[in-house]
């Protein structure tokens, strides 16, 4: 075991499929309901306004990816381009998110098993998916790929089959006797914006938060054959994937049921389902809920394993999580992630029953940061690369403004957090966390201790350009 390089074991359906199951999560399934019920049919609208600067902010990742592809990418380009407390913040910040939401997923998986198994401890559960998961990620990134991407194909076959079962549904009546229900529901029950403004903006938090994981491609980066072409294309077809499924469940489930109603029938997916006669929808839903949190959790061994990785390279955690295995793994900084889902066990066993959602929403606000990183880096990067920009093939659309646009409007989504009283926390909890990397930067010097040559390459193309 020594410093060497990750492996580049992971190919273009793996990449893409990481990004699509570290976005479709249980958020989706599960929390669909709370947006719903702050906004109405309206939170359509909210899922495309945020699927539109979720897609400017991984473009202008593509177009610095394509460049220099790099493992824990906005991280180093936080380092290189904007200043050494930036991408030490951001690494910390992302490896901080993962772990927890990977110790949410955890405890989620032994909730869910109750479902079947009532008399089952949550931690027994967890505990399983926690070591299959750790060794899989343990043994190689091709075997992490193989998991995600069969955990996050089971997720999106079960989205595509609920989109198509309700076009039958609502168009047809393919279900409902052969009387098609139509559109109406759309618009009655109070209208599109059932929560007004207030509520559409409280709603926009949840949602922008429902497609944190998109970014996840940058971790990637590192170990893709191909990196330029396998990065594009997972880039390009990504995102609209992603606002198909979002858009199209969504539209789906409030055409199908009021609005009004779906909090007391439970989990839309399974409403949705049950609808059109499958009567074994909540067994279905919750087994997909399952892979959801295993997905999820997969995500966050993986995409933490490799921040801490960064870490050791750059001189900002000990030096050992820069060691690889010998099938090309970061073994110190998988393990180390291993150890925070340890904590997740520990508190499923301890803890109360909302468990789930006080630890789930501390990595809302640290999950942010990467986004900030790679919109502000782009612009320097875009004035130092002057050059080599005039032939890029895959350049950030109408930067710079569109990054200020991007950037203002995640500031008013925390404005929106802050005035919520069931986000307020959350947000908190986040700015706690960074204040602590930050005084460890300033008070301790931890974070200076930078990558000598990234920022001596950065200070010569910054006298070139």
């Amino acid at each position: 075991m020594a410093n060497k390089d990750l492996n580049r074991d992971l190919k273009g359906r793996h990449i893409q499929m990481i990004a699509l199951g570290g976005t479709i999560g249980v958020g989706l399934f599960m929390g669909s309901a709370s947006t719903i019920q702050w906004t109405g049919p309206s939170v359509m609208l909210a899922y495309a306004i945020s699927g539109i600067f979720i897609f400017l902010i991984m473009r202008a990742m593509g177009e610095m990816l394509y460049l220099e592809p790099s493992t824990g990418s906005f991280a180093t380009f936080g380092y290189k381009y904007i200043h050494p407390l930036a991408g030490y913040m951001t690494a910390w910040s992302n490896w901080f998110q993962w772990v927890i939401v990977g110790m949410a997923e955890i405890i989620a998986v032994g909730t869910y098993m109750q479902y079947w198994y009532p008399d089952l401890p949550a931690w027994i559960p967890g505990l399983i998916a926690m070591v299959i998961l750790g060794a899989a990620n343990l043994i190689s990134v091709k075997s992490f790929g193989e998991i995600e991407f069969w955990f996050a194909l089971i997720k999106i076959v079960t989205i595509v089959l609920m989109i198509v079962a309700g076009f039958g549904l609502i168009f047809f009546g393919i279900g409902n006797g052969g009387e098609a229900l139509g559109l109406s529901n759309l618009w009655e029950h109070g209208g599109l914006f059932t929560g007004g403004w207030k509520g559409f903006f409280f709603a926009l938090s949840l949602v922008v938060a429902a497609y944190q994981g998109v970014e996840l491609i940058g971790i990637t980066a590192g170990e893709a054959k191909d990196p330029q072409e396998t990065i594009t294309k997972a880039i390009q077809s990504t995102i609209w994937r992603i606002l198909i499924f979002y858009i199209g469940a969504i539209f789906i489930i409030v055409t199908v049921y009021p609005w009004d109603q779906l909090n007391a029938i439970g989990s839309p997916f399974v409403a949705t389902f049950a609808k059109v006669g499958i009567t074994a929808a909540a067994g279905i839903i919750n087994f997909v809920v399952i892979t959801a949190a295993m997905s999820g959790c997969n995500s966050g061994i993986y995409s933490a394993g490799r921040m801490l990785y960064t870490l050791g390279m750059n001189g900002q955690a000990p030096k050992f999580f820069a060691k690889v295995s010998n099938s090309g793994v970061p073994l110190f900084g998988t393990f180390g992630v291993i150890v925070g889902l340890a904590i997740g066990v520990v508190l499923s066993y301890i803890a109360p029953e909302n468990l789930f959602v006080h630890v789930y929403s501390a990595s809302v606000l640290p999950g942010m940061i990467p986004w900030f990183v790679i919109l502000i880096s782009q612009i320097k990067f875009r004035k130092i690369k002057k050059a080599e920009m005039h032939n890029h093939p895959f350049k950030m659309p109408f930067a710079p403004v569109t990054n200020y646009l991007t950037i203002a409007f995640l500031i008013m989504v925390l404005i929106g957090m802050w005035f919520n009283d069931d986000t307020r926390t959350s947000l908190m909890v986040g700015i706690g966390f960074l204040a602590i990397v930050a005084i460890s930067y300033f008070a301790f010097g931890i974070g200076k201790r930078v990558q000598a040559d990234a920022l001596t390459e950065a200070q010569k193309e910054d006298k070139v350009g």
